[in-house]
């Protein structure tokens, strides 16, 4: 909003006066009046023009720090994150990290190594998330999303993946012992060379699971997997592997 404009000098008192029709009226007038010259002077003065443009290029200055210190609201918005996380490390519950992982995650952070056993993190959405050598070690995280993460070298024994999303995901070389894959989607994900000694894979999709290289399969059940591809269920029995109904 524009607040110095150049007025024109007010008209003499008498005309003022003359357009005053009630006498009761005529202490406001003398007020507005006097106004009027104040008013008139201000607009005259030079100072008060300097300080609206000062005014103004204060808010060109805010604006330009303001963008200019937004890298740095990142980087403390991000160690805030990490804090929670770290802060929660290798104990049970929430604790705010489902909410710190997904942030950093929006924002390309890598979460590599990031330890989160016996964390409750059920309905965590972490698509394409960097957890290579991530450790989910009896972490209870039904109905993830990590579709497309990649969980190379990861740890995630004991942990309660039931009906999560692994489609596109790369588990190679992960220890997925004793987990609870019941109803995951492990749509096109990458087993090679990964370890499901005694997993429950029951009900599991394993449609274009790319299987060849397995480590170990034994004792995982693997009772009514969907869509496995050619050969995984023989090869799988032949290793181990068992179908067992829920007991």
């Amino acid at each position: 909003m524009e607040v110095y404009i150049r007025r024109d000098r007010p008209i003499p008192w008498q005309q003022w006066r003359s357009d005053i029709r009630h006498s009761w009226t005529i202490p406001f007038a003398l007020v507005e009046y006097a106004l009027e010259w104040v008013a008139y002077a201000l607009s005259n003065w030079r100072f008060v023009e300097v300080l609206e443009y000062l005014g103004r290029f204060g808010i060109l200055v805010a604006v330009i720090f303001y963008f200019a210190e937004s890298g740095d609201r990142l980087k403390q918005k991000h160690y805030q994150a990490w804090q929670v996380i770290n802060s929660a490390e290798g104990k049970g519950g929430n604790g705010g990290r489902i909410e710190a992982l997904q942030e950093l995650n929006a924002d390309g952070v890598s979460l590599i190594g990031v330890n989160l056993s016996n964390a409750f993190l059920m309905g965590v959405c972490l698509p394409k998330a960097h957890l290579a050598r991530s450790n989910f070690d009896s972490a209870d995280a039904r109905s993830a999303n990590l579709s497309g993460a990649n969980l190379a070298d990861a740890s995630l024994r004991s942990a309660n993946f039931r009906f999560a999303r692994f489609q596109g995901a790369s588990l190679t070389s992960s220890i997925l012992d004793e987990a609870d894959l019941t109803g995951a989607d492990l749509h096109n994900a990458d087993l090679s060379g990964a370890s499901l000694e005694n997993a429950d894979l029951r009900n599991a999709n394993l449609e274009g699971l790319k299987w060849r290289g397995l480590q170990n399969v034994k004792g995982a059940n693997i009772q009514g997997v969907r869509n496995a591809p050619s050969g995984f269920v023989d090869w799988a029995l032949s290793h181990g592997a068992v179908e067992k109904e829920e007991e």
